[in-house]
């Protein structure tokens, strides 16, 4: 990482991801289209030599309904608000197996991405747990992390990285995931725009003024050195990748131009650029959204032949930094 890095990572959690916030009919289109997305994205990060980091949540790991009902976590998050918590009876609407509900499993998914063994496979906790949302413990997180952890096994998976669900960790919760064995987690970018915050606190204006940042910079560079925090290499955010949208394409050469600077800047200071996303955010929309990834993905090359950038994943930008430090 001599000459600093650039990370993907994403939140591979389909409708686990929005079941609180989405109905099936209003953004199932987007869920489905993950089929295609992986191998698409698969295909592309080969073409440019990508290393990206699947943080993946433990439910997708199950081969269907039955299993998931086998590997459920010894404790339950008791969130205030029961809407939040998919063991509320929402589990006994689910298909039999992937092919019969690929909304809630994708093991076949996880399969096509262990094929390449440059990725890294790291978790989005068993039931994309909310570690902010009133109720819960930290107890119920270790459990659901323990049972995220035996789910991956069964396949072959270990994790070492953690990508918190909304982005939503404290420090106890980071303690519970490195005597788990982790050692790496994605923080959020420095600025009060994007410190974490339950969903009940988070606010329209800080929402509007994040969609803002991703055009113009009003909130920073956001290019990072890894830094640890309770023993855990911490690997900020750099930049979220909104997907393609009809309303706001007009303004896609300020997005573009956005995260080519702060490439550019983390390849000169030889630090890191961390851009994240879902798999499906390019659920529909998809040549679009791919043709924009493409774009950064070439600004990557030119760095790559100029500067050494490097592409890693999370685990091995800890790896090398608890190596040198």
């Amino acid at each position: 990482m001599k000459n600093g890095a650039f990370i993907i990572s994403l939140d591979f959690e389909l409708y686990w991801g929005v079941r609180d916030t989405r109905s099936i009919e209003a953004y199932g289109d987007h869920i489905l289209g993950v089929q295609k997305v992986i191998p698409v994205l698969l295909d592309l990060f080969e073409r440019y030599n990508i290393k990206a980091t699947f943080a993946t949540v433990g439910f997708l790991f199950c081969s269907g309904k039955d299993e998931l009902l086998e590997s459920f976590p010894t404790a339950f998050p008791s969130y205030h608000n029961s809407l939040l918590s998919p063991y509320n009876g929402y589990i006994k609407s689910l298909g039999k197996n992937e092919t019969e509900d690929p909304y809630h499993f994708a093991p076949s998914l996880i399969r096509m991405i262990m094929q390449k063994e440059q990725h890294e496979i790291a978790t989005h906790t068993f039931s994309h747990y909310y570690c902010l949302e009133e109720g819960q413990t930290a107890e119920q997180f270790q459990a659901d992390l323990v049972a995220a952890k035996k789910s991956a096994k069964k396949i072959g998976v270990e994790f070492k990285s953690i990508v918190f669900p909304r982005n939503q960790y404290h420090s106890e919760y980071l303690q519970i995931c490195r005597t788990e064995g982790l050692t790496a987690f994605r923080g959020n970018e420095d600025s009060w725009l994007y410190n974490p915050r339950s969903r009940g606190d988070e606010s329209l204006v800080r929402r509007a003024l994040r969609l803002l940042d991703s055009y113009v910079n009003i909130s920073g560079v956001h290019t990072h050195f890894p830094g640890v925090e309770k023993e855990l290499c911490n690997i900020p955010s750099s930049r979220f990748l909104r997907p393609y949208n009809t309303r706001l394409a007009i303004f896609d050469g300020l997005k573009l131009n956005r995260i080519k600077k702060q490439m550019t800047s983390a390849a000169a200071g030889k630090q890191l650029f961390h851009l994240w996303f879902h798999p499906h955010n390019f659920g529909t929309h998809l040549n679009q959204n791919v043709n924009f990834l493409e774009q950064v993905l070439i600004h990557f090359q030119s760095l790559q032949n100029e500067k050494e950038f490097a592409s890693m994943t999370m685990n091995e930008v800890a790896s090398d930094y608890f190596s040198s430090n």
